[in-house]
């Protein structure tokens, strides 16, 4: 389905600009990912982005997503509240900036006030990796306070574009992202050939 999108690129050029938002309980933590899987960035691209229409990494394979885990550039946290994973981060380290590449919340979590929180520590964290520049993206399909949490964090536009892009209609079986499956199906029988011995 053709459908005009306007993404939105915002930066904080220092860690002064930096305004967090302070939990309001105290049973939330993020937590980093040291031990990296495929499946784990998967489910979190998946199930956090499908309300926003995240499809850039629709038709990967494990192969793919493994390649992204073991590059080592692309740090993961969980937010947990009470032991359950409410959301995450990605970040991309670029040369001298770091972008938080992917960042939200699982949708039951959604409206709980986790998203300022979990934005804080994603800024947090790019900045301690010691960039000249902390930078993400928004668009019209995020939701609708998605630029407003990235402006009252400290934020600032410097990009705006607008073009047409092709995103799969809401039925479209490229959601359930089939072609991961398919490979990790074929690295089960795999590995239980070899358990089998």
């Amino acid at each position: 389905m053709e459908t005009e999108v306007t993404t939105t690129e915002l930066e904080m050029l220092s860690p002064g600009e930096f305004k967090p938002k302070i939990p309001a309980r105290d049973d939330v933590l993020v937590q980093k990912v040291e031990i990296s899987t495929a499946v784990i960035n998967h489910f979190f691209f998946v199930n956090v982005g499908r309300p926003w229409k995240w499809y850039s990494r629709l038709k990967w394979t494990l192969a793919d997503w493994q390649a992204l885990v073991e590059k080592g550039t692309t740090p993961t946290w969980i937010g947990y509240i009470q032991g359950s994973p409410f959301g995450y981060i990605e970040l991309d380290r670029q040369a001298e900036n770091v972008e938080i590449a992917f960042f939200g919340l699982l949708p039951q979590f959604i409206g709980m006030g986790l998203g300022g929180f979990l934005l804080s520590e994603a800024i947090r964290l790019a900045w301690e990796l010691e960039p000249k520049r902390v930078w993400v993206h928004t668009c019209t399909l995020d939701h609708k306070y998605a630029l407003n949490n990235y402006l009252a964090r400290g934020f600032s536009i410097c990009r705006k574009e607008t073009v047409l892009e092709q995103v799969p209609d809401d039925d479209d079986p490229i959601w359930s992202t089939p072609e991961f499956y398919e490979s990790l199906t074929r690295e089960y029988k795999t590995l239980s050939r070899q358990i089998a011995g």
